[in-house]
């Protein structure tokens, strides 16, 4: 028996659990409040895809088979059903880690029953020839989960989707009147699944508030459906909603048919509104009942109730995310299409981590920067936030991290990669950034050492003018170095990349286009996706259009507010690019048809590129800056050398020097060095090792250089020490 009963109702991830619910558990664990959470989605999931799951699938297809008398697809699956049934559980088990044998099985042919998702296949050796043997069974499997999903979504039920469920009841519905009519209809296939789970939980929980987290429109409807079994069949339980979705789509709710569903909604932030709310439904003494950012039914009115003095906890006192309860060696992984940055999203189990609270940045334009969880900026410390990998590492047996910022900040990360360092820990990791002037070389390569693999980052739409307009506080030039060190240290670099965006004209859009084909020409950018600019209300172009030169088609809101549809003055229609920009994307990302003119990508005339075809190669060329900041941190990440001392003699005069070879894990090298130079540059290296905390100054190594030699730059600046710079020796 638990006090609080957690849900995500289906779908999000199959490889990972979402971590709202992880974040809210290891928050009441503080508070000594007893809680179990489950991740419904990937429960329905393995319910589904099961030997007895697709067996009441297919019996229940023939009850439909008007569905697919005239579809030879489906009739193809329905016909190989048996062979499905005997394959699934194998496969469910590969793509869960659990039996990789099978991958050389399902490599070979003839294992897998195909239909029509499989037609691709002419392309795989193209797209995954440089992919193992495993990920080339990933993907066929997944081909194969597809066809049965297709299936399943013409046969049995029209909304199923693998990371979402009846999206488009969720989506921007500033209307409640169709999500409501559609909760009167009876029970979905997926529903009855889903309610059947969660009613087995609720017996054994026995919990007193229920609280669901909706972090996405596709999340909605289920989650509502689950809200509404609750109140007909466990009437005392209270049910509260909270989580992205209701903290960016509803904060205008007015419509009071929603709290037939539920007690409460809170917004932003949940670890007070949970407390309290604790407080109020599950404390057997009386106390004072306040609310922080909740709405509730009160006098059969919708109101908004923010009644506590009590501030909301710091990003150190929320606690370390508690991931017990999620059957966590059960998640599947799949790779769908061959996007290296995608893969990462659907492949392999992910611990979710939070660097900083909102963003350090907060200014771009289509961004919600209105709302708390982007404009309430605050870190958690390194090593706070390493404490809580080694928990989490311990907890879950996963060394591998998803930091799920708006954008991480480049100095925190250098001190959680420092902090990893200094505690020997051996993790994966990846996060979401700015394409900002900090990533230099050096701090690109100590992200590595740390273990970081990939970067995300929005270049959004690759024109200085725009990116001005968006507030973005880059520049192409600076995107295109910033990459190329991500690049150069061995960390996968995916774009973002946005069209459509306010005043944006069409030869804008060309040589945008023109600029992304010569980023992946030079292998410095290797995954993108190009997505069409939306309007949110909450964004200073939903706040203020006319500043942006769009007119917005409002409604009347009740219930959901977010995406606002609108026109762009300059009367262009931004949809027809659609199809040639994600069409050259997928070619640049597999290196080909950069020799395409860009007018080949389109059906319709567009202009010439006024870019000139070497600029972003003229962008790398530019000297770096050889000012070094005296503040600047000088970190030593290689080992101690192998020394040898000789004696160099020339024209009569001789001389000490001393060899140093260094080891690291791919290549030795050898420097040689006057011998009281070497001494001390031996001395000093182990003084600036990773390990230490005490951190040396470039300023503090001249000023101890220059105690006893003289010309510190010349010395800097030397061949020995560039072959070093060039490795281990960083400036940060």
């Amino acid at each position: 028996m638990k006090d609080i009963l957690l849900i995500t109702p289906p779908f999000t991830q199959l490889n990972t659990p979402y971590p709202a619910t992880a974040y809210i558990k290891g928050f009441l664990n503080t508070k000594g409040i007893s809680a179990f959470q489950m991740d419904l989605g990937i429960e329905v999931i393995l319910e589904l895809f099961s030997k007895q799951g697709l067996t009441d699938i297919f019996l229940n297809a023939e009850n439909n088979q008007d569905a697919f008398i005239q579809h030879q697809n489906l009739q193809r699956i329905y016909s190989l059903k048996q062979e499905y049934i005997n394959t699934i559980d194998a496969v469910i088990e590969f793509l869960q880690g659990k039996n990789q044998t099978l991958a050389r099985q399902i490599c070979a042919g003839n294992f897998l029953p195909e239909a029509s998702r499989f037609e691709q296949l002419d392309d795989m050796d193209w797209a995954f020839g440089s992919m193992g043997m495993q990920d080339k069974a990933k993907h066929l499997a997944t081909l194969y989960l597809e066809d049965l999903s297709d299936f399943i979504k013409e046969c049995i039920d029209e909304n199923f989707g693998f990371s979402r469920y009846a999206e488009r009841l969720g989506r921007s519905a500033n209307s409640f009147d169709e999500m409501y009519a559609y909760l009167q209809n009876e029970l979905t296939y997926i529903d009855g699944i889903s309610l059947q789970l969660l009613d087995e939980t609720i017996k054994k929980v026995e919990p007193k508030l229920v609280l669901i987290s909706v972090p996405f429109p596709g999340n909605l409807y289920s989650a509502f459906r689950c809200a509404q079994y609750i109140k007909k069949n466990y009437p005392k339980v209270k049910i509260s909603m909270g989580g992205g979705f209701p903290n960016t789509e509803l904060r205008d709710l007015k419509d009071k048919r929603v709290f037939e569903f539920v007690d409460f909604i809170t917004l932003d932030d949940g670890e007070l509104p949970v407390e309290l709310l604790f407080d109020a439904v599950c404390r057997i003494e009386p106390v004072e009942v306040l609310f922080k950012r909740t709405f509730l039914l009160e006098n059969n009115e919708v109101v908004y109730k923010n009644n506590t003095t009590k501030s909301d906890y710091k990003q150190s006192q929320v606690g370390t995310p508690d991931y017990s309860d999620l059957l966590l060696e059960n998640y599947i992984s799949v790779i769908e299409i061959a996007n290296p940055m995608h893969s990462l999203w659907s492949d392999g189990r992910w611990n979710k981590l939070t660097m900083a609270h909102g963003c350090y940045w907060g200014k771009c334009t289509f961004c919600d920067i209105s709302l708390d969880y982007i404009k309430l900026y605050e870190p958690v410390a390194a090593k706070t936030l390493v404490d809580r990998m080694e928990e989490i590492i311990a907890q879950t047996g996963e060394n591998g991290f998803h930091f799920v910022d708006e954008a991480a900040p480049p100095a925190l990360m250098r001190e959680v990669a420092l902090e990893i360092l200094r505690r020997k820990l051996t993790v994966s990791w990846w996060t979401n950034i700015r394409f900002e002037k900090n990533f230099t070389a050096d701090v690109c390569q100590l992200y590595k050492e740390s273990g970081c693999i990939a970067v995300s980052g929005g270049l959004e739409v690759a024109s200085d003018r725009l990116l001005e307009l968006i507030q973005k506080g880059v520049t192409v030039e600076q995107v295109a170095q910033v990459t190329r060190n991500f690049t150069e240290a061995g960390i996968m670099v995916h774009a973002y990349l946005m069209y459509g965006y306010p005043t944006q004209t069409v030869q804008e859009t060309v040589d945008s286009l023109e600029m992304v084909r010569q980023l992946f020409e030079l292998g410095i950018i290797q995954s993108g996706f190009w997505h069409q600019f939306a309007m949110t209300a909450h964004s200073p172009v939903g706040m203020f259009p006319e500043e942006f030169g769009v007119i917005p088609q409002t409604n009347d809101i009740t219930f959901a507010n977010n995406d606002i549809q609108f026109k762009d003055k300059t009367g262009i229609d931004h949809d027809k690019f659609s199809f040639g920009l994600k069409k050259s994307l997928f070619n640049y990302m597999h290196g080909i048809c950069f020799d395409y003119q860009l007018q080949d990508w389109f059906d319709f005339k567009i202009p010439n590129t006024k870019i000139p075809s070497d600029y972003i190669v003229s962008c790398l060329e530019k000297e770096n800056d050889f000012n070094i900041k005296p503040t600047a941190k000088v970190i030593w990440i290689g080992g101690k050398p192998i020394t040898a001392a000789f004696t160099k003699s020339k024209k009569g005069n001789s001389w000490e020097m001393m060899k140093l070879t260094f080891h690291d894990k791919r290549e030795s090298v050898e420097i040689s060095l006057e011998k009281d130079k070497a001494e001390w540059l031996i001395k000093t290296l182990d003084l600036l090792h990773f390990s230490n905390e005490k951190v040396t100054t470039f300023s503090q190594v001249k000023a101890d250089f220059e105690t006893q030699f003289e010309d510190f730059e010349l010395f800097w600046h030397s061949k020995p020490l560039n072959t070093l710079r060039e490795r281990n020796l960083l400036l940060l």
